[in-house]
């Protein structure tokens, strides 16, 4: 388990090499989710969209990178926001490890 230093003002880890599947459990339960076989894809699908394009997704680029990579039924704002109310990008991004979205607030 991290130390709270670990985190930012907003629980985001502070250095990306701090994450293990651990901490996104840890992360996860701060937020009161549960991580299922259906949060995992989530994230492993956004630690891969950061590797290739350096940035988190905002929730439109989200949608449209699972959607190529799960297919449609996955692809689709409700089925993110089944996993990761409120704010997906967001929250899914915050538990991957990887920096909050730009145009997330």
């Amino acid at each position: 388990m991290l130390p709270a230093t670990a985190f930012d003002r907003e629980g985001f880890l502070k250095t990306r090499q701090a994450w293990s599947p651990a901490v996104a459990e840890q992360i996860a339960a701060g937020e009161q989710i549960e991580l299922s076989a259906a949060h995992w894809e989530i994230i492993t699908l956004l630690r891969a969209y950061y590797e290739q394009f350096d940035s988190s997704p905002a929730m439109r680029p989200l949608v449209k990178w699972v959607k190529i990579h799960l297919g449609a039924d996955c692809g689709r704002s409700v089925y993110l926001l089944s996993l990761f109310p409120g704010s997906p990008a967001k929250i899914a991004s915050k538990i991957a490890g990887l920096p909050k979205p730009d145009n997330c607030l």
